[in-house]
C-alpha cells in the first residue's frame, strides 16, 4: 500500500473521520512488519488494540441474590392502607348523599322568602362593589380623553 494514502487515513484516523474499512486497512499495514521508520511510534497503538480485542476478563462477578428489604414493606403496606382508606370514604360518602339530599328546602314558604331574600341581598352588595370598581375606570378613561387627544 502506498506510504501516503496510509498517512492521509492516519491523519483522518486521528480527527475520527475515518470509516472502519479504512480503519482496519491501518490495523492490516501497522501489523504487518514493513512499517515505515517515521510511523513505527503509532504501531503498538494498532497493536494494542488487535490484542485488547482477545482479552477475556478472568474475575467472575457474582451478583447478590434479589430480596425484597423492609422498604420494600412498607410501601405496599402503605398502599394497602390508601385504597382502604379510599374504599371507606366512597363507602360513607354515597350514605351521606342520601341523607343531605333535603338540605335547603322549607316548610314554611314565608321563613323560604326570608332566606331568599337575604341570599339575593347578600349577592347584590358585592354585585355593588363591582359596579363601583366600574366607575374608577370609568373616570380614568374620560380624564385620560381629557388629557390626551385621541387621533
Amino acid at each position: 500500500m502506498e506510504l501516503s494514502k496510509i498517512e492521509k487515513i492516519l491523519e483522518r484516523y486521528f480527527e475520527g473521520t475515518t470509516s472502519i474499512a479504512e480503519e482496519q486497512q491501518l490495523k492490516d499495514y501497522f501489523s504487518s512488519s514493513n512499517v515505515a521508520s517515521h510511523l513505527r511510534q503509532y504501531q503498538s497503538l494498532f497493536v494494542y488494540f488487535s490484542e485488547a480485542k482477545n482479552e477475556k476478563s478472568e474475575r467472575v462477578f457474582a451478583t447478590p441474590p434479589q430480596k425484597i428489604n423492609q422498604m420494600t414493606w412498607i410501601s405496599i403496606a402503605a398502599s394497602v392502607v390508601v385504597v382502604l382508606g379510599i374504599g371507606f370514604y366512597a363507602f360513607n360518602s354515597s350514605a351521606t348523599k342520601s341523607q343531605s339530599q333535603n338540605l335547603g328546602t322549607f316548610e314554611d314558604p314565608e321563613i323560604a322568602f326570608k332566606e331568599t331574600q337575604k341570599a339575593l341581598a347578600l349577592l347584590s352588595s358585592h354585585v355593588n362593589k363591582g359596579i363601583d370598581t366600574f366607575q374608577y375606570i370609568e373616570r380614568y378613561e374620560t380624564t385620560r380623553d381629557n388629557i390626551f387627544i385621541i387621533q
